[in-house]
Formats: structure tokens, sequence, C-alpha cells
């Protein structure tokens, strides 16, 4: 009886389908959103830089196909703050490890690029565009790649065309990155399983907007946010992406742009209509797309933060928002609120290295004498001496350093690095309860969503920089023309690229 059950086992075992090979993914990615109206380089050591089984480590999204049947193959993945252009050794260096970590990687089924859509690197039309060019050449036209994206990426058809599938946030200010990365990989895998040919319906629509009149949360773009997951629904259909684009960038391709991804080219007509009528609804609510909040230069900023005395006012100085690349180092506002005599105010912060070693050396207690500002954008920020006693000094959880000066009724946070308070705890590290104080500087554009939940009031004050919030006066060269609200009068017609 042993003998025989021995045997039935064996035949049943002998009939089981074999175990499906994984399905190979090589990742990859240089993320960064260049302003080319800053005149500093962004440089290899300004990146954070993953590789290897660190990647695996730290990226929510690759947690997600733990225990799948997808192995991941992570080659480099580069990421660094908005500023400026990338400089042309780093960008070629990143470049050519990810080239290289797909020549040594054996077979590859799929290619998923962890992007941001606004890189622009010294010495290219279109760096993006060269790069997946260039990975082409490498993993061949048969294996499919994919790319996640911030919605604030500028996107040439050049780019577009030498990928198969890709889609962008959904959500301005952000909430969505993991999950568009992980989307990003599911349609890939989803193709690759079922032998789709992807292509992209991508058109240009000539409309330019600062970041901060294209928040997804209100009208609206709420409403037409809300149209994309509804699109990739359709039979026929895998994905729909609108791009507002970074206006910061005076390149040929900036403008907000619009991709429609169908499984194959029998459905490139339906991508296309679909992409055409996503791009008519967003010119014909061109003169819709607004500020969220109360804008104002910076002296009626202030007079308006202080009428709501004594409730807590956020005031974004936008200009020097270091989110879209800004320099963070003009001192505008803080020498307007010191000329007002305002006494409850903090300013988080103002990027100057050198005066954060003065405090440093001079240590808690002190009175110093500083000139802040001016030393990395020097078209808009001109130097502010003031004179201040220094609170405290503290190495903070972004691996710089911050030093705490009391100028009457104004703390004024330096940093040696630049970056922007967008969460609570970047003011809990230094021991600041900002809702303990009427008025509140940050180098922002759009709130945060922890800042924005917990703002009383916010006012953006159209503050001088390379962010600078009123587009129509930056010096733009390279820009398509015509574009809306540069050219007010001009009329349009959807068009493909």
């Amino acid at each position: 009886m042993i003998y025989w059950l021995l045997i039935v086992a064996m035949l049943v075992s002998s009939c089981k389908e074999p175990d499906e090979p994984a399905i190979r993914i090589l990742t990859g990615g240089i993320r960064h959103e260049s302003n080319t109206f800053v005149s500093v380089l962004t440089q290899e050591g300004d990146f954070t830089q993953l590789r290897g089984s660190d990647v695996l480590k730290q990226a929510q999204w690759a947690e997600h196909f733990a225990g799948t049947n997808i192995e991941i193959i992570p080659t480099l993945h580069a990421y660094a703050r908005p500023y400026g252009v990338v400089s042309r050794e780093a960008f070629e260096k990143f470049m050519n490890e990810i080239i290289e970590g797909a020549e040594n990687a054996g077979r590859i089924d799929g290619v998923f690029l962890d992007m941001h859509g606004a890189l622009h690197a010294e010495g290219y039309d279109d760096a993006q565009a060269y790069f997946v060019s260039a990975l082409r050449q490498v993993v061949g036209d048969d294996v499919l790649i994919s790319g996640s994206f911030d919605l604030h990426g500028n996107m040439s058809k050049d780019f577009v065309s030498r990928l198969d599938i890709l889609t962008a946030y959904r959500t301005a200010p952000h909430i969505d990155a993991v999950e568009t990365r992980i989307r990003a990989m599911e349609l890939l895998i989803d193709a690759i399983k079922n032998d789709y040919k992807p292509v992209i319906a991508h058109i240009p629509v000539p409309l330019l907007i600062p970041g901060e009149k294209g928040i997804t949360f209100t009208e609206p773009l709420k409403s037409i946010y809300e149209r994309l997951p509804v699109i990739a629904e359709k039979e026929g259909l895998m994905d729909a992406s609108i791009f507002i684009g970074c206006a910061w960038s005076d390149l040929y391709r900036t403008s907000i742009t619009v991709q429609v991804v169908a499984k194959d080219s029998s459905y490139l007509e339906l991508a296309e209509n679909e992409a055409e009528s996503l791009a008519v609804t967003l010119w014909d609510a061109r003169d819709e797309l607004d500020f969220e909040v109360p804008v104002a230069e910076i002296d009626d900023a202030i007079k308006m933060a202080l009428d709501h005395y004594p409730e807590t006012v956020y005031i974004s100085d936008s200009g020097d928002n270091t989110t879209a690349g800004a320099a963070g180092d003009v001192p505008l506002v803080l020498e307007k609120l010191i000329e007002k005599g305002v006494d409850d105010a903090i300013v988080a912060g103002i990027t100057d290295r050198d005066a954060v070693r003065t405090c440093k050396a001079a240590g808690a207690g002190a009175v110093v004498q500083l000139t802040v500002g001016g030393k990395i954008d020097k078209v808009f920020g001109q130097p502010f001496s003031f004179e201040g006693t220094v609170k405290k000094v503290v190495r903070t959880s972004y691996n710089d350093t911050a030093a705490i000066v009391q100028a009457g009724g104004i703390s004024v946070v330096l940093l040696s690095q630049r970056r922007s308070f967008t969460m609570i705890n970047d003011f809990e590290e230094l021991g600041i309860d900002p809702l303990g104080h009427q008025i509140v500087v940050v180098k922002l554009g759009y709130l945060f969503p922890e800042l924005r939940e917990i703002a009383p009031h916010a006012i953006m004050a159209l503050t001088p920089g390379t962010a600078y919030q009123v587009i129509e006066n930056l010096p733009y060269l390279n820009i398509r023309r015509p574009v809306y609200p540069l050219d007010p009068e001009m009329t349009w017609q959807p068009q493909f690229d």
C-alpha cells in the first residue's frame, strides 16, 4: 500500500507546473527639479545616492513587491533637493553608472526609472531624453521602460517617446509619491505579463503656471485630476497623467503637458482623444488657475498678518522657496520685520553657513553682529546686517547645523545647508512651537500638508527670488512661444507633438 501511495505522489508531483521564472526589473533614477534661474550648479555631493541593497532597504515602494515573483535589480538611485542645473560631470557619472548596471544585470524583463521629470543638466538640450536613449542602446527596444514622475516635471516629446509607460503624482502638495512609484511598477509588470506594447499619447498645453497655482485639492484642478484614474480604467488604456511643469526652468519644453498610455497602438486613437479632452479642459480653465491663499507684496503681507493678532499667521517667502530650487538666503523678509518693529515672529530659516559658524564659535548667550544673505542668490538677495543674541546651536536630523538668534522679538533660524521647514518636526527639534508665535515665515510657496493642517492663517508674500511667483516678470529666453500668460492674447487649438 505504501508503495502505491509513493507512486501516486510521484505522478502528482510530476504533473505540477514548473515554478514561474521571476520577472526581473532593473531600477535606477536621477531625480532632480532644476531651476535654471539659479546661477549655482547642483553638484554630485548635493545628491543622496543609494545603491544595491540600500535601495531595497530604504525604498517604500520596493517593500510592496517583497515576497512576490518580482526580482528587483537596483542600480543607482540619486536624488537632490531642487536647485540649479545639474553639473555635466555629476549627470554623466550617474547616467554611466546606471547604464553599466544594466550592462551587467543579465536578463532584464523591464526597467523602472524613479525620476522627477524636471531634470536639466549642464551642456544638454534634454538630458532626460539623452539618458533614456543611451539606456535603450543597452537594453534594446523590446524591453519595456516605465517611469514614475513628479507632476512638476517638464516632459518633452523626445523624452516621452523613449519611454513605454509613465505615470505622475496626482496630488500637489504631494501625498502620493510612494503610491505613484508602485503604480509605475505595477503597470510595467502587467504589460510584461500580458505582452502589451504600450504607446503614449503626449500633448503639450501652452500654459505656464507656478506650482502654487497648481493645487490639486482645490478647483478647478481637483475635478480635472479626478478624471485621471477613471480614464486609466477604460478598455485599452493603462494610465493618464497631467504635468503642471516647473515654471522656473527656462526651457523650450517647459509647459503643462498631458499623457495617456495605451496598451498598444490599436488603442492610440482613444488615448489621443482622452489626452486632447484633458488638454482642452485645462486650457479652458486657464483663468481659474489661481493661488489658494491670499497673496500680497511683503509690506502688505506683514500688515495683513498683524491684523490677525493674536492668531498665528504663516507667511510664505515664496520667491525664495527652496522647494522650487531657490537659494534660501534672501533676507528681505527678516529686514522688513525688523524695520517694522514686529515683536513676535520666527524666520525659518536663512541659509548662511558663515553666520552659523560665527554663532557656534560665540556660544549660547553671546551677542553677535551678523551679516546674512546674498551669498548664494546675488541677484535678488542683498546682504543684511543685524545684532542678535545666540539662543542655541543645534545639530539637526538633516545632518546640518541650525543656529537660533534672537533679534528683538524675532527668532531667526540660520541654517548651514539649504532646506525648507515643511514639517512640524522641523520646528520641534529646535525647541520651537510655531503656534506660540504670531508670525511664522517659511521659505515655501504653498504650505506642505502638515503645516497646512495646523496653520490658522496663511499668506503668500510675492517676494523676489529665483522662484518668483509673478512669472510674467521673469527673464524667459528659451521657452516655446506663444505661451499663456506671457502672451495673454494668444489662441490655441490642441495639437500633438
